[in-house]
Order: structure tokens, then sequence, then C-alpha cells
């Protein structure tokens, strides 16, 4: 009798521990569940908001590109020359927009140059869609520093000193121009944005690596 009671007994204990297992595996693959709808929730959470971010900063974009830039001065793309030649060029304009140029274009692959560079080179960087960032002795070195970064980070973009030039910062790309009054004036992004192998490019997609490297 008391066998019987002894084994009842242990039985129950077994019984009730394998409850208790039981629920705490319950519990567990409770928590785990939740657990992983929180961190999937926050992913499409995170995720939403970065291309939220994205399609606003995309946006933000098409409406600069699409809106003028004040006292921005415009040539006609199709009165400026395109050939290409060996002797030197009289442009109109400082720095040149376009016109007659040399076969070989200057590296404008996010460079910095600290000395003048060619002109001819650098009108058939343009003519590959790049913008041409210059500035003068009269340009402030805080100013000059900061688009030495923008450009170091903009491919199709270079940057070099003109001092004879009108202001003393000035955007070129090929038959656009605009100057600046400093490195935080808005016209700047806008001027990338819109001209950074912008519809005024006549060759897009040409290469703006493996030309002259003056440095």
């Amino acid at each position: 009798m008391a066998a019987n009671r002894s084994t009842a007994d242990r039985r129950a204990r077994i019984e009730e521990m394998r409850r208790a297992e039981q629920a705490r595996e319950r519990r567990n693959r409770i928590l785990t569940i939740s657990v992983s709808a929180l961190v999937v929730a926050g992913l499409v959470g995170f995720g939403g908001y970065v291309l939220n971010k994205e399609n606003k900063e995309q946006e933000r974009q098409e409406q600069a590109a699409k809106a003028p830039i004040e006292d921005e001065k415009s040539w006609d793309a199709k009165k400026l020359g395109r050939n290409h030649v060996t002797t030197p060029v009289t442009y109109p304009m400082k720095p040149p927009v376009g016109g007659d140029h040399d076969q070989a274009w200057l590296n404008c692959d996010r460079d910095v140059y600290k000395k003048p560079v060619p002109e001819r080179h650098a009108v058939h960087s343009l003519e590959h869609g790049a913008v041409w960032v210059t500035y003068s002795s009269k340009a402030p070195a805080a100013d000059v520093k900061k688009l030495e970064e923008k450009v170091g980070k903009t491919s199709y973009s270079f940057m070099s000193p003109v001092e004879d030039q009108a202001g003393p910062i000035m955007l070129t790309a090929w038959g656009k121009q605009v100057t600046v009054d400093g490195a935080d004036d808005p016209r700047v992004d806008a001027f990338f944005t819109k001209y950074v192998q912008g519809p005024q490019t006549p060759e897009p997609g040409a290469a703006c690596t493996n030309g002259l490297d003056p440095k």
C-alpha cells in the first residue's frame, strides 16, 4: 500500500514537472514571438522612415532641378563651339562656359586644383557634364574650404582659382554660370543639383577621369 502511494506520488510529481516545463516552453515561445514581432515592426518602421526620407530628398532635388536659379546667366548652347583645337582660344567670358576646346579633358571627378588650370581642357570637362567651382583671392578662406569639401564629395565636379573673374566665387556648367555670395548660399546646392550631369550636358556620361591632371 505504501509502495503504491509512493509510486502515485512520484507519478504526480513527474506530471507536475512536465506541466511546469510545458508552461515554461509556452512562455518562451510567446516571448520569442513577441520579441520577433517587435523587431520586425521596428525594422518595418525604420525602413519606412528611411524610404520616406529618401523620397523627400528626391522630391527636393527634383524641385531644385526645375526651379530657376536667381541671377544665373545662360548662353545658347547651340552657339557655343565644340570643336577640338590645338591652338589658343579666346573665350568671351571668364571662366568660360563652353566653346572650342582641347581634345583632352581636365580630370573632373572630385578634383580640387590649388593652381589655375588650362581653360581649353576645363571647357572639355564642362562638355562632359561637370560643374566648375572657381574663386579669387577675395573669397573668404572658410568658404573656399567648404567648397573644397563639397567638390571632394561630388563626382563630375572640380575646383580651381581664377583670379581675374568677376566675382569672388562662381559656379560654371556648360552654357550656365552664377556668382554666389558664399559656400552657404543656397544657389550652390541648387546649381550642383541642376547641372552635375544635367540636361545642359552635350555629352552626358562621358569620362571625367583619365584626362589631364595638372596637379
